[in-house]
Parts: structure tokens; sequence; C-alpha cells
């Protein structure tokens, strides 16, 4: 009986693509197990290293791992604190994001989720928490309240949580659901990364509907005798 050994025919799919027929998944399962003999060598060797080794920076490394590592505070405030507890339930299960490991004291966490309304007694007490949190650290204003005093917008909140302190993401709703805040966590995570979601202003190209002055637009002291002159009651005849 004569045994021949030939190279089998490489792939030129990348390692992390699937299979197009069952053949091309031997020829894989077969090329892997030449690498454990040790018998791939010379260019097949480099090709089959060249598709399974990835490259990045240490900042995109780090940046990766604590998107996938973030830790809240286990810090609740109002009626939104209760859908904050159910994101780490069976049912929701954020540990898929890394987001499940609640913390009990600022010095091991990360994440600051403000669920529910400020009141500005309680304010100086958030801001020296967001103190003692670990760097880098990221707040999530979850509902209403958080981001603009909401249906409660009466002198004893604070009309937004960013008045005090910086707010990465804002969950609307009142309150909003689990998924909700989910969906902002994923959202942070993508800011975290370095690939921030696009705004809807930039997405629609909307730019320049702001509230606030535009920079381009003219300034008052332009604009000042137009609106003198508007405003000015018209001079009665004989007067």
């Amino acid at each position: 009986m004569e045994v021949r050994r030939q190279k089998l025919p490489g792939s030129g799919a990348p390692w992390n693509e699937q299979p197009a027929s069952p053949e091309e998944f031997r020829v894989r399962q077969l090329r892997a197990r030449d690498l454990l003999r040790g018998e791939l060598d010379g260019r097949d060797l480099d090709q089959y290293v060249e598709q399974r080794v990835l490259t990045t920076t240490l900042d995109k490394a780090l940046n990766w791992a604590r998107s996938n590592a973030l830790w809240p505070a286990t810090f609740g405030l109002a009626c939104c604190a209760i859908e904050m507890m159910s994101m780490v339930t069976s049912r929701y299960d954020t540990a898929r994001f890394g987001a499940e490991v609640f913390r009990a004291s600022p010095r091991q966490a990360d994440m600051l989720i403000l669920s529910g309304r400020v009141s500005i007694k309680m304010a100086p007490v958030i801001r020296r928490i967001y103190d003692q949190m670990l760097e880098p650290k990221w707040v999530i204003a979850m509902g209403a309240c958080a981001s603009s005093a909401g249906v409660f917008n009466n002198y004893a909140l604070v009309a937004g949580a960013d008045k005090f302190m910086p707010v990465d993401v804002h969950v609307p709703g009142c309150p909003p659901r689990p998924e909700a805040l989910i969906h902002g966590i994923l959202k942070l995570q993508r800011q975290v990364q370095g690939n921030p979601d696009l705004g809807w202003r930039r997405r629609y190209g909307a730019e320049g509907t702001e509230e606030w002055p535009h920079p381009n637009a003219p300034s008052l002291g332009d604009a000042a005798p137009a609106v003198a002159e508007a405003v000015q009651p018209s001079a009665t005849p004989g007067a």
C-alpha cells in the first residue's frame, strides 16, 4: 500500500468567514491539523498565520476591554431604579455586555446610572460619588427626570444632570424600559471604543436647526438696528 502525502489546496477566504462548502470546511480542518503537527512551513505557514492574526493599537485594545467591562455603581434615585434593577435579570441579562457587576463602592465602579429625578439637595451628593469613581468613568442619564426634570419640573429639582456633571448618554422615557437602558449601554460601548453613533442632526443633514444661535448666524449687534426699528412704535402724524 502506497501512501502519498500532498499539500492541501489553500483557501483564500479569511478564517472568520463561514466555509462555502463542506469540502472547504474539511480543508480548514486538515490544515489546522497540519499546523499542530508542525507540517506547515514556508509560504503555507505564512499564509495561515496572516489569515488569523489581528493587529491593533494598545489604546484600541484598552478601550475594547473597558467597553466590555462597564461596572455600574449601585445607586438608584427614584422610580427608574426599578427598571435599572430589571436589566440584570435573566430576561435581559446585561452580563452579555459585561455590565452586570454592580459595585457598592464608587471606587470600584466606572459607570454611574442616574435613574430618577435629581433634587437640588441630592446634586452635591451625586457629584461627590462621581468624583470618587474610577477614571475613566461615564454617566448615563436614565429617564426624562435625570435628563430635563421631566414631569416633576419644579423649583426643587435640577433641570438635567448635565447642569453639574458630564453626561455621556441620555436615555429618554418615563420610565424607560430595561431594553432602552440596554440600548443606551450599547451606545456608550461604541462611544468608549471610539466609534460613537452619529447624532440625528448629522445623520439627517439637519445642521443649523438648533434652538441656540448658530456659529455662522449674524450677531445680535448686526441685527440690533433692524430689531429696534421693528419694535419702535410708528410716529403719529402731527405729533
